[in-house]
C-alpha cells in the first residue's frame, strides 16, 4: 500500500507522524511524566515494579501523580524489589498507612503490591508472568492482559480494581497499556525493560485526550474511549507501523500539553 493509499484509508500519512515523532520523542520532553520516575532505577526488577506503580497511579493532574508516585516509592526504600521480597504479605500494608492518591487508598496500593510480590515469587518477574499469559492461539493481546491482571489483583474482592482494571469489562485499560508500552518498547522515551515480547502486540494507551485527537484525524468515529475504540485506533496505526503500532503515542500526547505543540495545527496538517 502506498503512502497516498494509506492516507486515504486512515487520514494521516507516515511523513506527518514521523515529523511529530522526530520532534517530540526525545528525552528532553519527558518531564513532566510519570515515566521519568522509572529512569531513576537501574535494575530491571526495580524498574518493572516502579513502572507498574507509576502507571497505576497515572490518573489526574500529572504533578500530583508524580508526587504520589514519589510518596509510594519513598515508603519502599532504595529497592522496591528488595522491599517486596523481604516483607511478608501482612507487613506490606503497614508501610502504606495514610497513603492516598485521589480515591486510591494505601490499602488498595498495598493489596496490588502483595499481588506483585506473589506473582514474582511464582513466576520470577512481572515480565515472566506476562509472557506466560500469552498464547499462540490468541489473535489479540487482550486475553493475555486479562489473565495477567487477574493474577495481580487476586487479592481484591471483585477480582480487579481501579488501579488495574480488566479489559474483560470493556475498559480501554489505558494505564495497563501505558505500562506495557514502557516495558516492551525501546527508544529514546520508552526504556524497554522486558525482552522477548513484540511491540507489534501492544495496544494504544487510550484516554480522552488521545481519543479526541484520533477522532479528529479520522482514526475512529466511535464516541467512547473504551477497549473497542482503543483496538480500532491501534489497528489504524498498525497500517502505518505494523511492527510498532504504539510508536507515535508519546509524540501525539505532547499535543496540547506543550505550549509549542498545537493539536489544531496537527489536525489541520492531517486533512
Amino acid at each position: 500500500m502506498t503512502s497516498t493509499e494509506k492516507r486515504l484509508e486512515i487520514g494521516v500519512t507516515v511523513e506527518i507522524l514521523e515529523e511529530l515523532y522526530d520532534k517530540y520523542n526525545n528525552r528532553e520532553y519527558l518531564h513532566p511524566d510519570p515515566l521519568e520516575v522509572v529512569y531513576r532505577y537501574c535494575d530491571p526488577g526495580d524498574r518493572e515494579i516502579v513502572g507498574l506503580v507509576a502507571a497505576s497511579l497515572a490518573y489526574g493532574n500529572v504533578k500530583q501523580i508524580i508526587r504520589s508516585v514519589d510518596n509510594a516509592l519513598g515508603r519502599m526504600g532504595e529497592s522496591p524489589y528488595a522491599f517486596l521480597s523481604e516483607l511478608s504479605e501482612n507487613e506490606i500494608p503497614v508501610y502504606f498507612d495514610g497513603f492516598r492518591h485521589r480515591f486510591t487508598t494505601g490499602d488498595e496500593l498495598a493489596r496490588l503490591l502483595v499481588g506483585v510480590k506473589n506473582a514474582i515469587r511464582k513466576y520470577g518477574s512481572l515480565r515472566d508472568l506476562f509472557a506466560a499469559s500469552i498464547s499462540i492461539d490468541d489473535n489479540s493481546i487482550v486475553p493475555a492482559i486479562t489473565s495477567w491482571t487477574a493474577e495481580l489483583t487476586a487479592g481484591f474482592e471483585e477480582g480487579c480494581s481501579y488501579l488495574l482494571p480488566s479489559p474483560s469489562r470493556g475498559s480501554a485499560c489505558k494505564r495497563i497499556n501505558l505500562f506495557l508500552k514502557w516495558m516492551v518498547r525501546r527508544d529514546e522515551i520508552d526504556p524497554g525493560v522486558w525482552s522477548g515480547i513484540s511491540p507489534a502486540l501492544l495496544i494504544i494507551p487510550l484516554d480522552t485526550h488521545m481519543h479526541r485527537i484520533c477522532a479528529a484525524i479520522g482514526l475512529t468515529s466511535r464516541k467512547q474511549a473504551n477497549l473497542k475504540t482503543a483496538l480500532e485506533i491501534t489497528d489504524k496505526f498498525r497500517l502505518l507501523a505494523p511492527d510498532d503500532p504504539t510508536k507515535y503515542d508519546f509524540a501525539i500526547t505532547r499535543l496540547g500539553i506543550r505550549d509549542d505543540a498545537s493539536p489544531d495545527e496537527f489536525i489541520a496538517a492531517c486533512r
